[in-house]
């Protein structure tokens, strides 16, 4: 492992040397991830994309990508876009990537069940700002909103995460 990497360990995310709380999915940890058990997959995930609202704060890396009012996530493991972004209308089931909460204001995408996604896996794994201490996430892991912008300033494309 490298400084560069956020390393989960089991109270913390160590990243550039620096320790940062974090909050994880409300199933745990798992190496069987399934879609809707809450769990936070082990593993070494890549990071594969960041995405910010425009309207809310400043790009946050010069590969960061704007979440415009019809982006949304596909969660339904039915459709071929299963765990891909998507625009409304989207019929099925699905995230909005543009929420009036700031829980999506700035997204980090790990490679997850990505880019060709097994149904049932689960969909995205994404790093986002957490709705407060010890609050669980749906698997995501989640920050404090200043470590995240922090983080998302300092991480490149060689980021991994690590969830041992």
């Amino acid at each position: 492992m490298k400084s560069t990497d956020l390393v989960l360990t089991p109270t913390h995310v160590r990243f550039m040397n620096r320790r940062f709380p974090c909050s994880v999915g409300r199933g745990g940890l798992t190496f069987d991830k399934k879609e809707g058990d809450g769990a936070t997959p082990r593993g070494t995930h890549r990071i594969v994309g960041m995405l910010y609202r425009p309207d809310r704060l400043a790009r946050p890396a010069d590969w960061a990508l704007p979440i415009g009012p019809s982006d949304l996530w596909s969660d339904d493991p039915t459709q071929n876009d299963y765990n891909l972004m998507t625009r409304a209308p989207y019929p099925h089931s699905h995230e909005r990537l543009r929420r009036a909460d700031p829980m999506y204001d700035l997204v980090i995408l790990t490679d997850w069940n990505w880019p060709r996604a097994v149904t049932g896996r689960g969909s995205a794994i994404f790093i986002h700002q957490w709705r407060g201490p010890g609050r669980p996430t749906a698997g995501c892991v989640a920050f404090r909103r200043d470590h995240l912008h922090w983080i998302a300033g300092q991480m490149g494309r060689e980021t991994r995460l690590v969830i041992a």
